[in-house]
């Protein structure tokens, strides 16, 4: 039996919602063998007085290497980078990437306010990242803050931003507008033409690690050798169903449920 595999370059979420461990979740579920290079470590809480830990970039090399030696890979997917000097050792990394099938998440801010990338390092992961990807997928905040605009309220500023990112290089832009009033819409552009995927609103504060998900399981999909309209397309009925079925624990903002496409099928 051959399975794909998939290693995904990100930090790691204490809380299990979001990060590495909502990328090798979603890997699992999608029959994709799931590899990590951790980046960072985010725990924040409320007892101690730190809660975002990050790795030295020769931890973080060292662990990309691994994964390469021993096991291969057949898709690439970055989450939180954090750091102006992170980006720029990744980028070189993915430069002799074995593999097309990179797929940038723009992480930028937590579910729980967190910055998860410093400010001097949106310039790297525009300039220098962003051109590696086969497919990048940010969310309208942060599609506003990459190019350095006010916010973004409708599908036709959607349509604008993933024109204007698309000059940065990335082969195709996903603009995700699930923070907009109305359906959760999200739009694809391939430098000519755009994809417009749509699921009704899901009316709930759980939908930590929904981003990191989304992009994961776009990342699986493209490992499996699906076209980025198809992966897209099934890595949305896959968010939306977590996110129907979010879990919710002690306190803050709870979990999309992993295994709830298999568990419920399609809304």
């Amino acid at each position: 039996m051959t399975i794909k595999r998939a290693l995904s370059i990100a930090g790691s979420a204490a809380q299990g919602s979001a990060g590495i461990q909502a990328d090798l979740k979603t890997f699992q579920e999608h029959d994709v063998y799931g590899m990590s290079a951790v980046t960072a470590i985010v725990a924040n809480n409320s007892i101690t007085t730190k809660g975002i830990f990050i790795h030295d970039v020769e931890v973080i090399e060292a662990q990309y290497y691994a994964a390469l030696e021993h096991v291969g890979v057949d898709v690439i997917k970055t989450g939180m980078l954090f750091s102006k000097e992170i980006i720029e050792r990744v980028s070189l990394l993915l430069k002799e990437a074995p593999t097309e099938n990179i797929v940038v998440d723009p992480v930028m801010i937590g579910k729980m306010g967190s910055q998860l990338l410093q400010d001097d390092a949106i310039n790297a992961l525009r300039d220098r990242l962003i051109p590696l990807a086969k497919i990048i997928t940010p969310n309208i905040h942060e599609a506003a803050r990459l190019l350095e605009k006010g916010s973004i309220k409708t599908v036709e500023e959607m349509k604008e931003a993933a024109e204007e990112l698309y000059q940065y290089g990335p082969g195709y832009v996903l603009v995700k507008g699930g923070a907009l009033a109305g359906e959760a819409i999200d739009v694809l552009y391939d430098g000519g033409n755009f994809t417009i995927y749509s699921k009704p609103r899901i009316n709930t504060i759980h939908t930590s690690g929904a981003g990191c998900t989304y992009s994961s399981a776009i990342a699986a999909g493209l490992a499996k050798g699906q076209t980025v309209e198809k992966a897209v397309a099934l890595a949305k009925e896959y968010v939306h169903a977590g996110i129907n079925h979010a879990l919710s624990f002690n306190r803050g903002i709870g979990s999309t449920d992993h295994a709830a496409l298999r568990k419920y099928g399609k809304e």
